[in-house]
């Protein structure tokens, strides 16, 4: 009997990319082939093509950013966490599966409402009321059926919070309180696991990246107060353009961390300021 390796070869197409470069690839029918002969998933297909240098065609467009087939074989293996899946963390869990971050941790308790549909990009008029967590996981076999999804229809809390994180790689905190922020912190602190931030209201901003150690939070929440841990957006309001730029900027930096490229917004906040159309980095000063 064929191995795995052997039937991936055989479904194998050439292509030209777009630089017009010959190379090899695998359809997403192709693989799905692959898995109705042999008992494995859709990943073990990926990461088998990949090995022998063929790309799943998915992919091709992301291989120049992500540092090649190794890159993206990285990404395939590693497990990220999305808490909070509003106007932020939806968006951000899908863009996450279409680079082919291989895990996604999908955490949220709240259902989806009417409220939603101006931002979130999980909310139709079909599914209001349905679980965040849930619309997520069905979004993301959606866009890429190969990546795993663990969704968590329950708010994160000090009991539970450590055996959700426990084996990720990078954590993309999507809220919309401290209280929550700074247990996030903690936990990804304990776990050593970077995270990053991100916030919005009305046409403002900000993505940070925090590693363990770092003041993170407490260097730009220094007037945190428990009680008082909702944000401005209360009054100002989150459109639905502001999230959007938000969730893609912190994506862009989980994907780095996954790839441990260096230039990150770590210490520095980034502050955008669509109204006036610019943007600012706020170097952190960590407290002696």
């Amino acid at each position: 009997m064929q191995g795995l390796d052997d039937i991936v070869k055989s479904y194998a197409e050439e292509a030209i990319s777009p630089a017009g470069k010959v190379y090899s690839k695998l359809s997403c029918n192709n693989a799905r082939l692959v898995v109705s002969q042999l008992s494995c998933s859709l990943k073990d297909v990926e990461l088998a093509a990949m090995s022998n240098g063929i790309i799943p065609e998915r992919y091709e467009r992301s291989l120049g950013t992500v540092g090649g087939v190794e890159g993206q074989i990285r990404l395939l293996k590693s497990r990220a966490a999305v808490v909070g899946l509003g106007g932020l963390g939806g968006l951000a869990s899908e863009l996450l599966a279409r680079m082919g971050v291989g895990t996604l941790i999908l955490i949220d308790g709240d259902t989806i409402s009417e409220s939603n549909l101006n931002r979130q990009v999980l909310a139709t008029e079909e599914n209001i009321g349905e679980s965040k967590a849930e619309a997520a996981r069905k979004r993301i076999k959606q866009v890429n059926a190969v990546v795993e999804t663990v969704p968590f229809k329950e708010m994160a809390d000090r009991e539970n919070i450590y055996g959700m994180l426990r084996g990720c790689h990078v954590v993309l905190d999507c809220l919309d309180n401290l209280k929550t922020r700074f247990l996030l912190q903690e936990a990804c602190r304990e776990l050593g696991i970077p995270l990053v931030h991100g916030a919005i209201a009305q046409f403002y901003g900000q993505v940070l990246t925090i590693f363990p150690g770092d003041p993170g939070y407490k260097a730009i929440y220094k007037s945190y107060e428990i009680g008082k841990d909702k944000g401005i957006e209360r009054e100002l309001g989150n459109p639905s353009a502001t999230p959007a730029l938000v969730s893609a900027w912190q994506v862009q930096e989980a994907i780095k961390v996954i790839l441990n490229i260096k230039e990150l917004l770590r210490n520095r906040l980034l502050f955008i300021d669509t109204l006036q159309g610019c943007t600012k980095v706020i170097q952190l000063v960590r407290e002696e």
